[in-house]
């Protein structure tokens, strides 16, 4: 019912910027905090950033603070994150997850899409 459908990723060189979507369908946007986590191959998934129901509120994992911005527009059912000074180990698989709080242990028992890949390349 509830489906979540990323998009935007690629192919950039470090220091670049990339903006991913992911559109919500089947529910009410607007009752989901929303979150984006990363994972490689052969290592642990990694929570990015997080954003409140009404996008009052923010929050992002250590590595990422000052480079990436979580956002949302209610009135599209799309979230994004925008990605800049982008380094090598910013590449992975790059999901979202809507959930009923914008808490990390409810966005990770919450609704999936599918991944996008981020390559950044030297």
């Amino acid at each position: 019912q509830v489906q979540l459908a990323e998009s935007g990723g690629g192919l950039v060189q470090a220091g670049g910027s990339l903006r991913l979507s992911c559109v919500v369908s089947g529910g009410t946007f607007s009752s989901y905090g929303m979150g984006w986590f990363r994972q490689n191959p052969g290592k642990e998934r990694e929570f990015v950033a997080a954003i409140s129901k009404s996008g009052s509120t923010t929050y992002y994992g250590d590595s990422v603070k000052g480079r990436f911005t979580i956002s949302r527009d209610n009135a599209k059912n799309t979230a994004y994150l925008q990605m800049n000074s982008l380094k090598p180990d910013d590449s992975a698989v790059y999901y979202c997850s809507a959930a009923g709080s914008m808490l990390l242990r409810a966005l990770e028992a919450g609704y999936w899409g599918q991944g996008t890949q981020v390559t950044v390349s030297s």
